[in-house]
């Protein structure tokens, strides 16, 4: 990936984004169980506890939910290194690509890149 305003790089990003997002989604809300357990362990409220174990509860569910959505997506597969391992070779590289990128070219002109109206 040379020039990030080139199209042709795009190609397949909308896929990458939505499983990264997702990911970022799925570690974020693993990360809000772990706190609920540790707020949980910490507070000597009863009603506290309940209400924090409640929400724990609710973000289970939905690491489940969105656990279940990369595997049918495939862009998750916990039960499986050989195909998984693909996947995150590929992201790993994709983000080194992109933090290669020149974002400042000296060359920004695109014309005749796109399809344009006749003038």
């Amino acid at each position: 990936m040379e020039d990030y305003l080139d199209p042709r790089n795009a190609e397949g990003m909308p896929n990458l984004m939505d499983s990264a997002i997702a990911m970022d989604f799925l570690l974020g809300v693993k990360t809000g169980i772990r706190n609920y357990g540790f707020a949980m362990t910490e507070t000597a409220n009863s009603e506290l506890r309940q209400v924090l174990h409640k929400q724990m509860e609710s973000a289970i569910e939905l690491h489940s939910e969105i656990s279940e959505l990369m595997i049918k997506k495939g862009w998750l597969h916990p039960h499986n290194m050989k195909e998984q391992f693909p996947i995150d070779l590929k992201s790993a590289e994709t983000a080194i690509q992109i933090a290669e990128l020149n974002l400042f070219p000296k060359d920004t002109d695109r014309l005749g890149m796109f399809a344009t109206p006749n003038q």
